[in-house]
């Protein structure tokens, strides 16, 4: 009772302050003689005007009270501190089964989707020719000795084949550059790159009829810059005259298996907006010669970027073979999931065993070798096969045109048309002006012979990629792009890729996961500091205040796009580099990372600052602090201390990233157990109190450090404001109850006032925790998970975490960076010492912590209503430094049946089927995950989300497993030189989902296991993957001595996206003549597709669908859309602007991108 009237008493003051301050206010507008002769001298001429007046001067005269109300509010909620109540008015209490119930704001939620949206899943695809499942299932996988062409086949021709129509070769010289691998970036470009641009300039200007191709814009770039002005002018001149062609156009040759499309496209947008800007020429062809492995999703994002072609070398060598042997070496690339020809793209296949000139010329590399004239004796490199080069002369040139000549027509013989595509280079060729002589003046003599004898039915030239692709085109009678008339249709992907014998290449799906982990992290950052960047300069141009933001951010935000494009270089986030290399690279991540903190900050402090006017920015004094830090390269984040004293509140602002509202648990670190939460509004949130460990058993005891973890509610996109305080005890401050289960030998737990702490001997039986939603079980004798029971289910499911780890082959070949050559099956890991369990309980969360010698795993439920609640966290500490040749992973066992068949995700993009087979290695089976894979049947799901990339498998009915670290002693041959050494203290996170087939959607077993070329997430499941990959960001205001000026929420949209919607990015787009931002932006969209045949529980916010279509007109709260223009995905081709009211329409899957003007 006594409660109720001090909330009362203060509520009633707080109301009678507000009033009779307006009433002084009013009464001062109506008596103020200066006031009103502003009002104008002639009233009432204008009544309207005088009123217009009156509320500007009542408005900042509320504003000028709103600071002493904000503190009259602050002293009143510290005098009410111990019978805070929450906002629906009730405190946390603890169930009959032992779960806390939380009061919760209460706000109803709605879930609503069209069940036109959940067609697409159901539909029928469209048959492809090839599908890549259906070709492993055909294919034996025997390795037979081929003669010359080892993993081929002899090949033979008709002396008259080329009587009707001669055969057109096109020869294309390039030089395959690394942005660092053996050197870094940097000393790669000054001791050779550069002097391959140099020559270039020279070399081609000598001849009209020479030809290059260039991929890596990084290295473009770079020279560029260093270059003057004539340089500049010959090389464009070079490029736009068609002798030099920039191929795919990319800052790097991008990795495929590791790298998440969001980091693709803005890769390929930094590339092709560099080209744009400074050179004015559009990409046309994809080359992608050294990832190895490819993904479908490459040809689609090429599509999207109006890629007519593309070419790819790096496949398994039986595939090459087979496709060889039907003619199938270029085909029209499909989706699996389009149901017409709309994501076609041309694809040619290099049929031999890599991209240097022994294996580009024809099928005998004992002969092609004898046409790389680099290798002419008395240089450093020479042909392995023994038989040097010869310079071409007059005596002999027509016996060496003979000879190469009938290598192209062999070559010929593999492919539909009358035209052969001859790489001629390699790894940082061309870097000596000797080489381009060598090989220009030996071949122009060659074709000169060829050309000149009409006998030989030959038309040799250099050529471009595209004028190759042109001319196939041509001879086939189509368009630029369109399928030539009984070429194959594909659909699939091609990992994992085998070079030789059984050398799968599926190591490097994990290799090095610190800078996987670290790489999406800081993607993340990269997509948040983008869009807020480009919301607060829209913001600060509506509001007439662009001179005042700091618009010279957009420096940092190209500077973390281009470290960011440079990891994805397929010897940075592969984790194949030497170990000073990826070193270099870290440093570049950190760099970038501290950079982007401080345009969110910076974006951030202008958002959230209620009165605009009074906002100013100091260089050297930021507004906000970061959310945590990190000493070095190679070491993992701090949490930073927000520092509470009895003084007044510290505000924190908090950012959601993710472009639905959002309910989640948030924590942070505080000096205080008397921590007391309170939304803008003056709400008191409930708050679990947890501690800092300095070890398994010990609490953190040097500085005061307790976590405090809060339930909120977060606008899409947007920034919140908090208020902490250090106060009283309040009955909404809760302590978690930690138990420590123990060996019993000679272990003590140290507990820290005021923190509870408990201690027993483990016994074997299983133990439990629970939260609204979810019933976890874990064993009494590991600590880790058992059983997952979800609230709606009668019966728990088993699903057992092993850890498990491969050794490496005693003889010949072994494992290293790139391959996995494992000894056989995977052995349980197994330590002496029984663990110690970690249990900690409460209202907020519970989790539990199992301490091994090389891995610590948390599992952690939240009991929060929606997405954060359904899901089980699960975090992974690796440190195997002590280990020699080990693999160590992670191994579910359910009792899902899910036969042979499982499903790893193609960059975060789309879902791809995979099949087990026994004809294969153990190693072969493995596939990389960038961000999620999952088993089911006709009952259930299971979802393992990562937010690393990493390689998995499903290697037993009812299994999945993920590799979480490789440590290898040794090299594995594929020119490293290095074994895996410099492992780090390694956080894998994941999100594990377990779902129901909804009743009406239970379908036969089969049916289910084998879904055909397709399958998708379930919109759970795509909520999940997106609150692990983009976790909120928490910023602490830094102390005032000024005090702080009012904050409030800053929600960017008027209403909610569509909820198979997600924002890629919301991109500034630079200005044509500075390093400054235009007044565009790009923004990025993808519309998922969704498997509805899995329950939906309520995600905790307002969720729709809408069958694609997205009003952008008033979407942007307080903001004009000046311009609507659909654009190509790298931004390079426009569309006619749309009205600025239409709505714009996506199909599902489709990514497109949009030209904004926001103001």
């Amino acid at each position: 009772m006594k409660l109720k009237k001090q909330v009362t008493v203060c509520g009633g003051a707080i109301f009678c302050v507000a009033v009779f301050s307006l009433y002084l206010m009013l009464d001062r507008v109506q008596h103020d003689p200066a006031r009103r002769q502003n009002g104008g001298g002639n009233f009432p001429r204008s009544q309207i005007s005088v009123l217009q007046n009156r509320i500007e001067q009542l408005e900042q005269l509320l504003e000028e009270n709103h600071q002493i109300i904000s503190h009259i509010k602050d002293s009143v909620l510290e005098l009410t501190d111990t019978g805070a109540v929450s906002p629906s008015g009730q405190l946390p209490f603890r169930s009959a089964n032992g779960s806390w119930v939380l009061p919760f704001d209460g706000r109803p939620t709605f879930l609503s989707v069209k069940p036109q949206d959940c067609q697409f899943a159901q539909g029928r695809r469209g048959q492809t020719d090839l599908q890549m499942l259906d070709v492993y299932s055909l294919l034996k996988f025997d390795n037979v000795d081929g003669g010359v062409w080892k993993q081929g086949f002899e090949i033979t021709y008709e002396p008259g084949e080329w009587d009707s129509e001669p055969l057109q070769v096109f020869v294309v010289p390039h030089s395959h550059n690394d942005p660092g691998w053996i050197k870094t970036f940097d000393k790669y470009y000054t001791d050779q790159t550069q002097h391959i641009f140099n020559n270039m300039l020279v070399k081609l200007t000598e001849d009209p009829r020479r030809k290059f191709i260039w991929s890596e814009i990084s290295y473009f770039a770079k020279w560029w810059e260093s270059a003057d002005m004539h340089k500049q002018e010959a090389m464009r001149k070079l490029i736009l005259g068609g002798q030099l062609e920039m191929v795919t156009g990319g800052w790097v040759m991008s990795d495929e298996a590791n790298v998440h499309y969001f980091a693709m496209i803005d890769q390929l947008i930094e590339g092709h907006q560099w080209l744009e800007k400074n050179v004015g020429v559009t990409p046309r062809s994809g080359w992608a010669v050294d990832p190895f492995g490819h993904s479908a999703t490459m040809p689609y994002l090429l599509k999207r970027a109006n890629l007519t072609s593309m070419l790819i070398q790096r496949v398994h060598y039986s595939i090459k073979k087979h496709f060889a042997s039907i003619r199938s070496l270029e085909f029209m690339w499909r989706q699996a999931w389009d149901q017409k020809s709309g994501t076609d793209i041309f694809c040619h296949m290099m049929p031999f065993y890599s991209y240097d000139v022994p294996h580009t010329c024809g099928p005998d590399p004992k002969i092609c070798c004898q046409f790389d004239f680099k290798r002419l004796p008395g240089g450093r490199v020479n042909c392995p096969w023994k038989v040097p080069p010869r310079a071409v002369v007059e005596a002999n040139v027509a016996e060496r045109a003979h000879l190469l000549l009938d290598q192209y027509r062999k070559k010929s013989k593999l492919f539909r048309s009358k035209v052969v595509l001859v790489p001629l280079g390699d790894d940082f060729r061309y870097d000596k002006a000797l080489e381009w002589d060598q090989q220009y003046l030996n071949y122009q003599r060659l074709f000169d012979y060829m050309n000149s004898h009409p006998e030989m039915h030959v038309q040799a030239q250099f050529g471009t990629l595209t004028e190759y692709f042109t001319a196939v085109y041509k001879a086939n009678n189509v368009p630029q792009g369109a399928r030539p008339p009984d070429y194959p249709v594909l659909s699939g992907d091609f990992f994992a890729y085998a070079d030789r014998e059984d050398h799968y290449w599926s190591g490097y799906y994990t290799s090095r996961p610190f800078y996987k982990s670290m790489d999406r992290v800081l993607e993340s950052h990269l997509r948040g500091a983008e869009i807020l960047f480009s919301l607060a300069v829209a913001h600060a141009r509506h509001t007439g205040m662009e001179g005042r933001y700091p618009t010279s951010d957009y420096t940092l935000l190209t500077d973390a796009r281009r470290t960011v494009a440079l990891f994805q270089h397929h010897d940075a986030i592969t984790g194949t580099a030497k170990e000073n290399v990826v070193i270099d690279y870290g440093n570049r991540l950190l760099h970038s990372l501290q950079g982007l903190k401080r345009v969110i900050i910076n974006a951030a402090h202008f958002l959230v600052m209620k009165n605009k006017d009074v906002y100013r920015f100091y260089q050297t004094e930021p507004f906000l602090e970061t959310d945590d830090r990190r000493a070095t390269q190679d070491s993992l984040p701090q949490r930073t201390l927000i520092e509470l004293d009895q003084s007044g509140p510290r505000y924190l602002v908090l950012f959601n990233p993710v472009e639905q509202d959002r309910l989640c648990v948030v924590t942070v670190l505080v000096n205080s157990a008397r921590v007391r939460v309170l939304t803008e509004d003056g709400q008191t949130l409930p708050v679990q109190l947890s501690a800092q460990w300095s070890s398994a058993s010990q609490m953190s005891a040097e500085v005061f450090q307790v976590c405090a973890s809060f339930m909120v509610r977060l606008p899409a996109l947007g920034l919140a404001v908090f208020h902490l305080y250090d106060s009283a005890d309040t009955p909404m401050t809760l302590r978690s109850e930690t138990l420590l289960r123990l060996s019993g030998r000679g272990q003590t737990a140290h507990a820290v006032d005021p923190l509870p702490l408990r201690s027993q001997t483990a016994d074997p039986q299983p133990f439990y925790t629970s939260t609204q939603s979810l019933t976890l079980g874990f064993s009494g004798t590991t600590g880790l998970l058992e059983s997952i029971r979800r609230k709606d289910d009668p019966q728990e499911l088993k699903v057992q975490i092993q850890f498990v780890t491969y050794g490496t082959r005693s003889s010949k070949d072994k494992s290293g960076a790139y391959l996995f050559l494992p000894d056989g099956k995977a052995k349980p890991y197994s330590q002496k010492e029984p663990p110690v369990v970690r249990v900690v309980e409460g209202p907020l969360f519970s989790e539990v912590v199992a301490f091994y010698q090389h891995f610590q795993q948390t599992i952690r439920i939240h009991n929060v209503p929606g997405v954060d609640g359904l899901s089980l966290d699960v975090t992974t500490m690796v440190d195997i430094r002590e280990q020699s040749n080990k693999e160590l992973a992670m191994r579910l066992v359910t009792d899902i049946q899910n036969d042979d068949t499982f499903y790893t995700d193609l960059n975060g993009f789309q879902m791809q089927p995979r099949r087990r087979f026994l004809k294969l290695p153990l190693q072969a089976n493995f596939y990389p995950i960038a961000s999620q894979a999952y088993i089911q049947d006709s009952q259930h799901r299971l979802t393992l989300h990562s937010a690393q990339a990493l390689g998995a498998t499903s290697l037993e009915s009812g299994q999945l497993e993920v590799i979480l670290d490789r440590r290898l002693m040794q090299d594995d041959n594929r020119g490293l030189g290095q074994g895996l050494k410099d492992n780090k203290k390694t956080a894998n996170r994941f999100r594990l989902l377990l779902e129901s087939r909804s009743t009406g959607n239970k379908v036969s077993q089969s049916r289910v296991v084998d879904s055909g070329p397709t399958s998708f997430p379930s919109l759970l499941s795509h909520l999940t993957s997106a609150i692990l990959n983009h976790e909120v960001i928490a910023l602490p205001v830094l102390p005032k001595k000024r005090g702080i000026p009012p904050l409030h929420t800053f929600a960017p949209f008027t209403g909610a996206l569509p909820c198979d919607f997600h924002v890629i990015n919301l991109r500034s787009i630079q200005h044509q003549d500075t390093h400054s931002p235009s007044p565009y932006t790009a923004l990025i969209l993808h519309r998922k597709g969704l498997d509805c045949g899995l329950e939906t529980p309520n995600p905790g916010f307002n969720c729709t669908t809408t069958e694609g279509q997205l009003g952008l007109s008033s979407l942007f709260r307080n903001l004009d859309l000046q311009l609507l223009q659909p654009v190509s995905l790298s931004l390079m081709y426009s569309s006619p602007p749309m009205a600025n009211d239409s709505s714009v329409s996506l199909e599902p899957m489709e990514i497109s991108a949009f030209r904004l003007k926001l103001r």
